[in-house]
C-alpha cells in the first residue's frame, strides 16, 4: 500500500526543515575555489572539464551546497595537485587549504545545542592564516592573500557576493554558541577552548559584546600566571576592536612590564604570525629565553601596521620596540627598517600616539641611526 498524500507531504515538509536547519559546511572553501576559478578567467563549465567533474558539481562547491569538507580525501588532493598543475598562486592554495579548515570550524560550531567542547576548536592554538579565514564570513573582512589578489582573468557576470556569507540566523547561532562555549568552559583543561571561543564570540559586532567580554574577564579565576595573562590579552584585544583602548593599555603597562610577560607577547605574536610550528596547547609561550624563531616576518608585520587608525597601535608600537630589545639585528634586515624609518616621522607627529608609545618610537629611531651608523 502506498503512503496516503497527506503522509508524504508531511514527510517532505519535515525533510525540508532539517535541510534549512543543517549547517552548510563549505561556504568558505567553496568560495575560495571560486576565486581561483575566476583568477585563470575560466567559466565553471571550463573549470569542471579542467578538473574532470561536471559543472554542477563545480556549482554545488562554489555555492557550499556540496561541501568541499564531504569530497573524499584522495578526491581532494587530487584535485589540488590538478589545480597546482592549472597555475593556481600559492598563496591562494594556502588560503584553500586553511578555508577548509576553516568551514570544519564552522559546521562545528554551527551545530545547533550539540557541545561546541567535542569540536575541534580545543584542538589546537590558532595561527592568524586560519584565524583570518574563519572569521571572513563573520566580518566580512578578506584574508590579505585575497585583497592583494590582481582583478580577475575573467569578470562576474551579474550580482555576485563579496565573500563567503553566512545568513543571519546562522550568524546569530555562531555567536550564541560561542558565547555559551565560552561560559560552559571553566576547566583548567578547557582554557585553550575557552579563551579562543571568547576571540571568536568578539567577532560579534552587537553593542553588548564589549560588556560581555569585560563580565567575562571579573568572574575568571585563572589557577596560573600564563592563564591569567592570556585571559587579559584575549579581552584587552577584543575590547580594544570594539573601540575601549584603556584595557589594552592596561594589559602594556602590566602583563607586559616585566621580562616574563615581554617575552610571552613576542612567542604569541611569532607564533601567530607562523614564525613556529603549529602547536597544541598555549604552553610555548610561557618560554623565557629566546626562542628559536627568526623575527623577520614579525618585524615586518608590526612596521606595517603602525598607522594612527590601526586598533592594537600602541600594542603594534611596543612589540617592535620590545623585539629591538632582544633583537637589535633585525634592523639590517632591509625592507622592515625601510618602513619603520617612513613611518616614525608620521606616528611622532601624530596627536593619537599616547605618551609611552611616544618614548618607545623615539628609541626605535634611535636604534636604526646606530645600526645605520
Amino acid at each position: 500500500m502506498g503512503v496516503p498524500v497527506r503522509s508524504r507531504s508531511i514527510q517532505t515538509l519535515t525533510a525540508s526543515r532539517q535541510s534549512s536547519c543543517r549547517p552548510r559546511s563549505g561556504v568558505v572553501s567553496g568560495y575560495v575555489l571560486r576565486v581561483v576559478r575566476e583568477q585563470q578567467g575560466h567559466t565553471q563549465e571550463g573549470f569542471a572539464e579542467q578538473l574532470g567533474v561536471s559543472a554542477d558539481t563545480i556549482a554545488g562547491w562554489e555555492s557550499g551546497r556540496r561541501p568541499l569538507t564531504a569530497v573524499p580525501v584522495g578526491q581532494m588532493l587530487t584535485t589540488r595537485h590538478r589545480l597546482m598543475q592549472l597555475g593556481a598562486a600559492a598563496t591562494l592554495l594556502h588560503i584553500f587549504e586553511r578555508a577548509l579548515e576553516a568551514d570544519v570550524l564552522l559546521a562545528g560550531a554551527l551545530e545547533g545545542e550539540a557541545p561546541v567542547t567535542a569540536g575541534p576548536l580545543g584542538s589546537m592554538v590558532m595561527q592568524r592564516d586560519l584565524a583570518e579565514v574563519l572569521a571572513w564570513p563573520l566580518n566580512g573582512q578578506a584574508p590579505r592573500g585575497i585583497r592583494e589578489l590582481p582583478a580577475p582573468a575573467r569578470s562576474r557576470r551579474g550580482p555576485a557576493p563579496a565573500g563567503p556569507e553566512l545568513s543571519g540566523a546562522e550568524r546569530a547561532r555562531f555567536f550564541a554558541n560561542m558565547r555559551r562555549t565560552a561560559e560552559e568552559s571553566r576547566g583548567s583543561d578547557q582554557f585553550l577552548l575557552r579563551r579562543q571561543a571568547l576571540y571568536l564570540a568578539g567577532l560579534d559586532d552587537r553593542d553588548d559584546t564589549g560588556s560581555w567580554l569585560a563580565h567575562q574577564q571579573r568572574t575568571e579565576r585563572p589557577r596560573d600566571w600564563l592563564s591569567n595573562w592570556l585571559n587579559l590579552r584575549s579581552v584587552a584585544m577584543v575590547c580594544a576592536r570594539h573601540g575601549d583602548q584603556d584595557r589594552l593599555a592596561y594589559f602594556i603597562d602590566t602583563a607586559l612590564a616585566d621580562d616574563a610577560g615581554a617575552a610571552a607577547n613576542l612567542n604569541y605574536w611569532a607564533y601567530w604570525l607562523g614564525e613556529l610550528p603549529l602547536e597544541l596547547s598555549d604552553g610555548f609561550i610561557v618560554d623565557s629565553t629566546p626562542a628559536p624563531w627568526p623575527g623577520h616576518k614579525l618585524l615586518s608585520h608590526l612596521a606595517n601596521g603602525l598607522s594612527v587608525d590601526h586598533g592594537y597601535l600602541d600594542l603594534n608600537i611596543h612589540t617592535v620596540w620590545s623585539l629591538l630589545q632582544v633583537r637589535p639585528n633585525l634592523l639590517r634586515s632591509g625592507v622592515a627598517t625601510t618602513v619603520l624609518r617612513e613611518r616614525l616621522p608620521v606616528m611622532l607627529d601624530s596627536a593619537e600616539v599616547s605618551t609611552r608609545a611616544r618614548r618607545e618610537l623615539e628609541s626605535v629611531r634611535y636604534a636604526i641611526r646606530l645600526a645605520e651608523a
